[in-house]
């Protein structure tokens, strides 16, 4: 079966050191997908597409900087980030993991997802939905996001390593179309 996902509730949201605390941001997801055959686990396929250009930490002037092409996700030639499966890892739906390769500004490596399954209900106008949780750590440099300013004391701004975390909400959905026009429906009912 086919799952679109509805990412008017879902999320992609990011943690990485600034000096001694954190900041936190979050991405947009374009469109995702997820099939699986007969409810097993095992066969689960995940693409999902991030627009890189609605980066998002709260201040305006560090997000357009995020945005540029100094050291940072050139989203003029790079707008998209995407995730593509290659195999899940475990059979307990909650706690398995999803091997893909992720790619970052035009650089694309394997990365493991630790996901969950949270389950599967209808919402109030009887539609199926499906969620789940998945969350990994990366280092920013293996993608070439290398932007840092040294600090007086010694040491760096930015720290390397960056956390996702990644809530997905899905509806069934044969084709993109289908999907969007059930999504934006149920976002105009909610609007009311």
């Amino acid at each position: 079966m086919k799952w679109a996902f509805d990412v008017y509730h879902s999320s992609v949201t990011f943690t990485i050191r600034h000096m001694m605390s954190k900041v936190r941001g979050q991405m947009k997801i374009k469109e995702g997908w997820l099939e699986v055959d007969n409810d097993n686990l095992s066969t689960a396929t995940v693409d999902v597409v991030l627009d890189a250009a609605t980066i998002d930490t709260g201040v305006e002037m560090r997000d357009n900087h995020l945005r540029s092409a100094d050291g940072h996700f050139d989203v003029a030639n790079y707008p998209t980030i995407t995730f593509k499966s290659k195999r899940v890892k475990g059979k307990d739906p909650a706690n398995f993991k999803v091997i893909g390769d992720l790619t970052i500004h035009g650089i694309t490596k394997e990365v493991a997802l630790d996901a969950s399954f949270n389950g599967e209900g209808k919402d109030p106008w009887g539609n199926r939905r499906v969620s789940f949780d998945a969350e990994t750590k990366l280092n920013r440099k293996d993608y070439d996001l290398t932007w840092n300013q040294a600090l007086e004391a010694g040491g760096f701004i930015l720290g390397d390593e960056v956390k996702l975390e990644i809530g997905v909400e899905a509806v069934p959905a044969p084709t993109p179309a289908e999907a969007q026009k059930e999504i934006e429906a149920e976002a105009a009912l909610e609007s009311r």
